[in-house]
């Protein structure tokens, strides 16, 4: 076997890095594409004057950034306008959504309404009417236990001789009650 010795098998390694420090010198003092060449400063040295700009790396004067911003001034406030009655025309279409389900719901609770009136007539009818056919005594008794405000209602719309024979039956204290009900319902402002 052959024995190599170390600088020997460092050679290819050598001859690579000799190759490429080669092949790099004649670009290393191109400055043409506009690169510019590394230079090492010492230390008190004087400072190197800086390379003028390139046409490229120029920043465009003050005229020329007043100028790009009139042309396009126009065109950006045409744009926002035209972005904010778009979104105007959204919120319109919404509230328009939201109005017409809004007459849907109170169109339903008129009907309902009217149905909750005409069924209350019938109801306040009706119990007058069974109020009115009942003794006075048993009907005294009766009216006696329900809700002031209601006894009162149904005393109001019974007929005035049948609703004083009723409130003579009746407990003092009760039909004391019903009476201030029947006249503050009857007069015709608001005391409150």
């Amino acid at each position: 076997m052959i024995s190599l010795s170390r600088y020997e098998r460092r050679r290819p390694a050598a001859i690579l890095l000799a190759t490429a420090v080669l092949a790099a010198l004649p670009f290393a003092g191109d400055t043409a594409r506009g690169e510019e060449t590394v230079r090492q400063v010492l230390p008190g040295a004087p400072v190197a004057a800086a390379a003028p700009q390139t046409a490229r790396a120029k920043a465009p004067d003050q005229t020329e950034i007043e100028r790009f911003c009139s042309n396009i001034a126009d065109a950006a406030r045409d744009r926002r306008y035209a972005l904010q009655a778009a979104e105007l025309k959204q919120l319109q279409a919404g509230i328009d959504e939201r109005m017409k389900a809004l007459d849907a719901k109170k169109a339903e609770y008129e009907t309902w309404l009217k149905r909750r009136e005409v069924f209350l007539a019938r109801a306040e009818d009706g119990v007058v009417q069974i109020y009115a056919g009942m003794k006075p005594d048993a009907a005294a008794e009766r009216l006696a236990i329900v809700n002031a405000d209601l006894a009162a209602a149904i005393l109001m719309k019974l007929d005035s001789r049948k609703a004083s024979v009723i409130l003579n039956e009746m407990d003092q204290k009760a039909a004391a009650t019903l009476t201030g009900i029947m006249a503050s319902a009857a007069r015709r402002v608001d005391p409150s």
